[in-house]
């Protein structure tokens, strides 16, 4: 009886170590099978899906297959892993045993949105609204409702927020990169605000937002921010007008249509530094840290005017009669988007 019984467990043994290898040998083939795409192909997971639900639906539409074995394998051997929302990227070639490998990595799809220097805000909704796989969650919202939304109710949003990529997944919202690029400008503008030189007319950090924001939409030459600042701060420093074109079209709005007038210059808006002493009550644009950082470290000189040559460049001068020569030699061959600014005090050009 004893020997019978032994040979009925030996079989048993026998029984369940060949079932046992027959189950690994159907998992590791369950893992190492490619994937059936013809193609590149992007898998959706919404918030909430499982990996087993997931894979059943792989199946189902025939992009693998033993599902079964794949959802055991993720039981025993990722347990507690959570199965992060979002798209992948599925490419010809890759095995099951990789797909769960990005699922683990949580490898989702990323994407990106540029704010340039210089935007506006405006610019910034429009940009924004045209990316599809962002939730668009501030479409018919004014912009005081927008700020009130992003949590800083009565700030008025122009140039409070940083130029960068941001990247994001599908699925995260428009207001969740905007409250990135806002805290971001915070963050760079307090660094830099630490390190300014002395000596300079501003009493809080958002006066120098202002003035690099004029300072960014002035001049298309990186090397000339600091000495587009000293003409700025000097010319506050001894009381003249700052009459800067950038400001007087940030103004007039939607009314601006590509030229300046000499009624635009007269024009009294809080914006129209041909009229008002000063600066602007806000920023006109993004701006960059290159940008604030020649605000807050404005060049040394004397120079209290500047013209545009008409590719990007100025010519800087340190008294009107220098300046005024320089406004005829380059007036003498202007393009169509010449600009002189400041512009001679001696009167409206």
């Amino acid at each position: 009886m004893i020997r019978k019984l032994l040979l009925l467990l030996e079989g048993g043994l026998l029984l369940a170590g060949l079932l046992l290898a027959l189950a690994a040998w159907q998992q590791r083939d369950a893992l190492e099978q490619p994937l059936n795409l013809p193609e590149e192909y992007v898998l959706d997971v919404p918030a909430g899906a499982t990996p087993g639900g997931v894979l059943n639906r792989l199946q189902g539409e025939g992009v693998l297959r033993d599902a079964f074995w794949l959802r055991l394998y993720w039981r025993f051997n990722l347990a507690g892993q959570s199965l992060h929302s979002g798209e992948y990227r599925l490419t010809p070639g890759l095995r099951a045993r990789d797909l769960l490998g990005l699922w683990q990595r949580a490898e989702v799809v990323q994407y990106s949105l540029t704010l340039v220097e210089g935007w506006s805000f405006r610019q910034v909704r429009a940009a924004l609204a045209r990316q599809s796989k962002l939730e668009q969650s501030l479409a018919g919202l004014s912009d005081a409702e927008l700020m009130a939304r992003l949590g800083q109710p009565g700030v008025y949003p122009e140039g409070r927020f940083f130029p960068d990529t941001y990247r994001f997944v599908r699925g995260m919202s428009d207001l969740e990169l905007l409250k990135q690029a806002y805290a971001r400008l915070d963050e760079v503008l307090a660094e830099e605000w630490q390190k300014r030189a002395g000596n300079l007319p501003y009493r809080e950090p958002y006066q120098a937002l202002i003035m690099a924001s004029m300072i960014e939409k002035e001049t298309g030459v990186p090397q000339e921010r600091g000495q587009i600042a000293g003409v700025f701060v000097r010319r506050l420093q001894v009381g003249m007008l700052l009459q800067t074109d950038p400001t007087v079209i940030y103004g007039l709005g939607e009314r601006y249509t590509g030229k300046l007038t000499r009624d635009h210059l007269r024009e009294p808006t809080p914006y129209n530094t041909y009229v008002i002493a000063g600066m602007p009550p806000t920023p006109i644009a993004l701006v960059g840290r290159e940008a604030i950082r020649a605000a807050l470290h404005p060049a040394d000189g004397k120079s209290l005017y500047f013209v545009a040559r008409g590719d990007g460049s100025h010519v800087f001068s340190d008294d009107l009669d220098a300046h005024n020569r320089a406004v005829r030699e380059y007036q003498l061959k202007r393009r169509a988007d010449y600009r002189s600014s400041p512009s001679p005090d001696s009167g409206m050009p």
